[in-house]
């Protein structure tokens, strides 16, 4: 059995050298043959076209890493030129109407007068006098000096003035209204054979300091003025009309109101 593998695997090996041997073969070939000679290798390189030339070029874009972290904050620079102001805008729309405010304070009154009596006669003397009262009516904030009779002006203004008077029988009745030394109103009746109610009233412009007050003419025709203890005949009054100048609450200036004294 052993014999027979064998032989069969030699039959095999000579039946394949056997066909070897039979193909032919090419002629056996230089691997340098194709190249030409030194002097051919010249004239070919010039007939060849120029080899292109060739740069390189490196896609950045696949080089870049990461976003780094954000650094610090710059020191600030110098503030530029201001620039020349623009044009004006147009109007905006009108806004809403806002809450009413609190009450203001009113106006602060400024006010004078006064209202006096006298309940004794007084006749004339050799020198003019002023009439001395000995009743007080009103005197608010007392300006009026009961001692010398006469009215000072604390507040400048407009005044109004008024007298009353009872004539004295078969006398003549003679006295004025004095605007400090000057003779402003006359009081007048002439002599009767009865006695009679006499009046008289007077507005003036005062300034502070002035000084308001009845005299009674002297004694150059026989003048008198009657009263008694019983009733008041004699009566001096005056007050206040208009301040020269008024005063507002602090917190409202003369230009935030209207024409009227109104705040706006």
């Amino acid at each position: 059995m052993i014999y027979r593998t064998m032989f069969g695997s030699l039959l095999l090996a000579c039946l394949f050298l056997h066909l070897v041997v039979s193909i032919p073969q090419p002629p056996c070939r230089r691997c340098c043959d194709h190249i030409p000679p030194l002097d051919d290798a010249a004239n070919l390189r010039e007939s060849m076209p120029a080899m292109p030339e060739v740069r390189t070029y490196i896609n950045m874009t696949i080089l870049k890493g990461d976003k780094g972290d954000r650094g610090e904050r710059g020191t600030p620079g110098k503030p530029g030129i201001e620039g020349s102001p623009g044009p004006r805008g147009s109007e905006g729309p009108k806004g809403d109407k806002g809450q009413a405010g609190a009450p203001g304070d009113a106006c602060k009154s400024q006010h004078s007068a006064f209202s006096v009596g006298r309940r004794k006669s007084l006749h004339s003397v050799d020198n003019y006098q002023a009439l001395i009262f000995d009743t007080i009516f009103v005197n608010s904030p007392e300006h009026f000096d009961m001692f010398t009779g006469k009215y000072r002006c604390q507040i400048p203004g407009i005044y109004f003035f008024n007298v009353n008077i009872h004539t004295w029988n078969f006398k003549e009745t003679y006295l004025h209204i004095m605007h400090n030394d000057s003779e402003k109103a006359i009081v007048y009746a002439q002599p009767s054979d009865r006695s009679i109610m006499q009046s008289q009233s007077v507005m003036l412009p005062l300034q502070e300091g002035d000084e308001v007050w009845v005299r009674l003419y002297k004694r150059e025709r026989e003048n008198a003025i009657y009263s008694d203890d019983v009733d008041i005949y004699i009566t001096f009054n005056g007050y206040l009309i208009k301040p020269e100048i008024e005063k507002w609450p602090e917190m409202a200036t003369r230009s935030e109101r209207d024409d009227y004294g109104h705040e706006v």
